[in-house]
Formats: C-alpha cells, structure tokens, sequence
C-alpha cells in the first residue's frame, strides 16, 4: 500500500471517528498529531492526512453541498459514516488537490468503501463521485 493510500486511510479515520464520537474533527486531527509525533516511521502518512483533513475542516461546506446536489434522494445524514468520510475526502481530492489526478482520486475512494462499508458503497461512490468530477470538468 502505497504513503498516500495509507494517508487517506488514516484520514478517513479521523473523519469517521470525528463524526460518531460527534467530536469537532480539529480535536481529533489534534489528537491523531500527538499520536503521530511519537510515530516517525508512519511520518510520510501521516503529512498527507493532515493536508486532507484540514483541506476537509476547510471546504466542508462546500464538500457537503456538492454530495448533497449529486447525491439523488439521499442526505448526508442517512449515509453511513464511514461513506461520509470516504465522500468528503473524494470530493476534497477532486475539487482541490491538484496534484491527485481526478481518477486516482475516485479509485481510492472506491477501494476504501470496498474495504471499510457496504457491498453497495462502491458502486455509489463511485457513481457520485464520478457526477461531481463531470460537474466540475475533471473528467
């Protein structure tokens, strides 16, 4: 598994922990930091999830509004957490990191909801945001 595999894993973890401990995700990014300063080896994953989750902390209004318009007849709150925090980050990578290309950042997020969610997951997130890269011009 590559660094930024390992990032956006444990991104997803501090989002998804954030979220059903209904914890402010900047407690938990801080709280994933002190763990990390006593982890060296694990420093190159863990630059990345810290970009990401404060690239979600960010944008997350407007992360949010573009998976609630694409996401037809579902809201946010009926998702599954671990599909919110996997969506947030999809969103965040295509929207605004340009250094992740627009397909990698949809593979990885359908690879985690395989991994971490429902059967149907990645079919839906890989629907959704695969919308929201069109919408954008990503694709």
């Amino acid at each position: 598994m590559s660094a930024r595999s390992k990032a956006r894993k444990r991104a997803i973890d501090i989002l998804y922990s954030a979220d059903v401990r209904q914890q402010d995700v900047r407690e938990a990014l801080s709280a994933e930091a002190q763990r990390a300063a006593s982890e060296p080896a694990r420093e190159a994953s863990w630059l990345y999830a810290r970009d990401i989750v404060d690239g979600v902390i960010e944008t997350r209004a407007e992360i949010d509004e573009q998976i609630e318009t694409y996401a037809q007849g579902w809201t946010i709150a009926r998702m599954p957490a671990v599909d919110r925090a996997i969506l947030r980050i999809g969103v965040w990578e295509i929207l605004h990191n340009d250094e992740v290309p627009t397909g990698v950042a949809i593979n990885e997020a359908v690879e985690s909801a395989k991994t971490l969610s429902t059967d149907e997951s990645a079919g839906f997130v890989n629907g959704l945001l695969g919308k929201i890269a069109e919408a954008a011009g990503s694709v």
